[in-house]
């Protein structure tokens, strides 16, 4: 029996929403069982607030990062620099052995041409994978991000758990964070990137715009798909 199955998730939510971040992040490696939860990280600004917070908490939990061969080598560099900073027990998954096998697998530029199935296999798929024996997970996503966000609830029901630590944080209350605690941040994000993805399906945000306006300009998509599984 699953996690999801005995817990009172509508309670916890109502009960935790007002709750500080690491009282979250403690209630949920307390309730699920070791190897059952993990945090879910694209290396992004409010994972990184997560991960120095969970470093007195639960600092062998599993960080677990979908590497879509299409990162921002910015990406993967800053990627590295947090895994050396708290000894992660970061675990990768990727859709292909390299962007190669990729584009032998699937061609060329496979998200000009059917993005739907880029996200799917590039994305989802290697997260059904590395959340196949949770129950579940952490994120960073935030109720200001976007307006698809403004609902976000601290503990959301389902199949799986998602935990949202963040939701009543707002994109000030990050950074002011991240500066106080001299945490290590992706260099992009200094260059017009408040909300980085993948390198072909981002682009620099103008101001006044959303957090996320630059993530697949110019399509009507706003989420890659992982958050909407398994509701």
């Amino acid at each position: 029996m699953s996690a999801a199955s005995t817990l009172d998730l509508t309670a916890a939510a109502r009960d935790l929403d007002a709750a500080p971040a690491s009282e979250i992040l403690r209630w949920a490696v307390g309730v699920l069982a070791p190897g059952r939860l993990a945090l879910i990280s694209a290396f992004g600004p409010g994972t990184a607030v997560l991960i120095d917070l969970l470093a007195p908490i639960a600092p062998d939990l599993p960080v677990i990062f979908v590497d879509t061969l299409h990162h921002f080598p910015e990406t993967l560099e800053h990627a590295e620099r947090v895994r050396a900073r708290y000894g992660l027990n970061l675990q990768v998954y990727r859709p292909a052995a390299n962007r190669e096998e990729f584009e032998r697998l699937y061609g060329p530029r496979l998200w000009e041409r059917d993005l739907d199935r880029y996200q799917r296999v590039a994305k989802v798929e290697p997260f059904q994978r590395a959340t196949a024996g949770l129950d579940g997970w952490i994120t960073g996503r935030r109720r200001d991000q976007s307006e698809a966000r403004h609902a976000l609830p601290v503990v959301e029901d389902g199949e799986r758990i998602r935990i949202n630590p963040l939701a009543r944080w707002t994109r000030a209350d990050v950074w002011r964070y991240i500066v106080e605690n001299d945490l290590p941040y992706n260099p992009l994000h200094d260059r017009g990137y408040p909300s980085v993805g993948d390198q072909p399906l981002t682009s620099p945000v103008g101001e006044g715009e959303e957090e996320r306006a630059g993530r697949w300009r110019g399509e009507t998509r706003t989420e890659c798909g992982i958050h909407s599984l398994y509701s």
